[in-house]
């Protein structure tokens, strides 16, 4: 399902906590435990201190399974991989505004391959860095944890940059998403949910957890 308003609760389980060796099987997991995206991570060992996984794991998760893919550019050229993840399938692509690219032209060529766009923030970043994009994304990631490992504890001290993005949302009479991404469980999502989010991206404590479509039910019922 692609929700269609910011009205809409998304769960998006992070694919950075599952089994490598089973991607395939995981991503069946997930759905059947219902999410509604997969957060797929992509990290270059520059612009966050890890590497993940690039373009190849985001087609095999498109070629496996029909999910929407919601993949997450912590990378410092998002602008030069760019056509690489369009092509292997992307739904919505994020980028960061702290990268080295210029955001405006990044964000227009994310949508003219087809992609929804997203904007991402680290947690050291204010909102106003995201000001002048507000008009051209679907979707603002206001990242809850230092970005590039994952099992982070959240940080509470995020959740007015969430308000602002709500209210910010409102006075423009715009309409993106906003995401959550970093220590995210049913304890935390609740603050965030109160604040303006509506986008939840959980790793550990959806693919680690016991039973999986109980730990997402939880999240989706704060």
């Amino acid at each position: 399902m692609i929700p269609r308003t910011f009205k809409d609760r998304v769960i998006a389980p992070s694919l950075l906590a599952a089994d490598f060796s089973r991607v395939r099987e995981e991503t069946t997991r997930a759905i059947h435990s219902g999410a509604d995206w997969m957060h797929l991570d992509v990290m270059d060992g520059h612009f966050v201190d890890n590497i993940s996984f690039g373009p190849a794991m985001v087609q095999a998760v498109h070629e496996t399974n029909d999910i929407f893919l919601d993949v997450h550019l912590m990378i410092s050229r998002p602008d030069h991989y760019l056509p690489r993840f369009i092509a292997a399938g992307s739904d919505l692509i994020t980028v960061h505004v702290e990268a080295d690219h210029d955001v405006a032209e990044t964000l227009r060529r994310i949508r003219e391959g087809g992609c929804q766009a997203g904007l991402a923030l680290n947690p050291a970043t204010p909102i106003e860095k995201a000001l002048p994009f507000l008009d051209q994304i679907d979707l603002l990631l206001c990242m809850t944890v230092v970005p590039g490992f994952g099992g982070q504890a959240f940080m509470s001290e995020m959740l007015p940059k969430i308000e602002a993005a709500a209210k910010l949302r409102e006075e423009r009479g715009l309409s993106y998403h906003i995401e959550v991404d970093g220590g995210i469980d049913a304890k935390t999502a609740a603050p965030c949910a109160a604040a303006g989010a509506n986008v939840f991206v959980a790793g550990s404590s959806t693919f680690k957890a016991p039973d999986m479509a109980k730990a997402i039910s939880a999240i989706r019922g704060v």
